[in-house]
């Protein structure tokens, strides 16, 4: 089978682009032949087993002015790329609308996204139409009523996102830690909830004195990091909770096994809201009880009360008792932690993998047998 994927630059420095390395890996293995159609700024060379590799669209992460023109300028450059493969397939919501003429093709609802172009100016209704006649794949099953609420007429299926179980085993750069500590990982932004889990352990260090935090992930935003920081100075928590901003994959791997317990108390903000949570589910790999929150993705992410715990969005209390509960049982982290395991170890992307192979087949069986 020949499948032509539009993707962000395949890199682990983004949802996307990590989404894109790990199934394009998974699918490869079932010798699916893949030409992945990437961003101008993308790696020349990049590590994946690719049949072909285009870089013609421009970025989304971050999108350039006039990306929208930009994108419409690429349909025939991505028209004569993707002429000969069985099934043409989206990972970027935004590229959809390079896809006016594809017969057979798929779309990747990753949560925001989808609803949010079909909302855009002067083009929406075209995302529309290409949205109508494609397969859409929804990383959750959160995802997927928020994109049938949005598109009533959406074919969609939930396949969750999967898991590199073994990447997250590793140990990494073992780390320093003084106390008790929760980890956090994933863009600093208003969405994930930083600033709800930072008032959250004003709570916790009155029950656990010595307890910490380790925020990890993107400070790109500069205004919200900027209010954060003011935040932990308000509260007398310089000391406590850690802001280390994107750091390198060993020292990541390092405190996923040096932590206690994960959180990442993710809100719904302004229309944005969590679509799967994969930093979830790679904690759970990593052997971490993790909490996250209710009406999200998180939802399929966590087994509540099995991996760890769902708790309401935007309650610091709430969170709190849910951290103080697992930093001071030592036999339920542990009960959780391996649950945990278990639970990524049916996720894997290879399991993903197949799944989406079947979306692929039942878009084209006669077309499939014969290649």
């Amino acid at each position: 089978m020949r499948v032509a994927m539009l993707s962000a630059a395949p890199v682990n420095a983004h949802g996307w682009g990590r989404h894109t390395r790990d199934l394009v890996a998974a699918l490869a293995a079932q010798n699916v032949a893949i030409t992945l159609i990437t961003t101008r700024d993308a790696p020349a060379k990049p590590d994946l087993p690719l049949a072909a590799y285009h870089r013609i669209l421009p970025s989304v992460t971050p999108a350039p002015r006039f990306s929208t023109l930009r994108l419409l300028a690429a349909i025939p450059a991505v028209y004569r790329v993707c002429a000969g493969h069985n099934v043409v397939h989206v990972l970027a919501e935004p590229y959809a609308l390079a896809l006016p003429f594809a017969q057979h093709s798929v779309v990747t609802a990753h949560g925001t996204y989808l609803p949010r172009t079909l909302a855009r100016p002067g083009v929406g209704l075209l995302y529309r139409r290409i949205y109508h006649k494609s397969r859409i794949i929804c990383v959750s099953s959160y995802t997927e009523r928020q994109v049938q609420s949005a598109l009533p007429s959406a074919r969609t299926v939930a396949i969750p996102n999967g898991v590199d179980v073994a990447r997250f085993r590793q140990p990494g750069q073992p780390p320093a830690r003084r106390g008790p500590t929760v980890l956090a990982v994933g863009q600093l932004k208003a969405r994930k909830g930083y600033h709800v889990l930072a008032k959250a352990m004003r709570y916790v260090r009155d029950a656990i004195p010595d307890a910490e935090a380790v925020f990890i992930g993107s400070d790109a935003d500069g205004a919200y990091c900027d209010s954060l920081r003011a935040q932990l100075i308000a509260d007398g928590l310089t000391e406590a909770v850690h802001i280390l901003g994107r750091v390198p994959d060993d020292v990541l791997l390092g405190w996923y096994h040096a932590a206690d317990v994960f959180a990442l108390p993710a809100l719904n903000v302004d229309g944005g809201f969590e679509g799967f949570g994969l930093v979830y589910l790679e904690a759970s790999a990593a052997g971490l009880p993790v909490v996250g929150t209710r009406d999200c993705g998180a939802e399929d992410a966590i087994r509540d009360g099995e991996t760890g715990f769902l708790v309401p969005q935007n309650d610091p209390q709430a969170t709190a008792q849910a951290l103080i509960r697992l930093l001071q049982d030592t036999d339920l982290r542990a009960r959780m932690g391996a649950a945990g395991t278990a639970w990524a170890q049916q996720n894997t992307w290879d399991q993903v993998a197949r799944r989406v192979m079947e979306v692929y087949v039942s878009l084209s069986p006669a077309r499939q047998r014969r290649d």
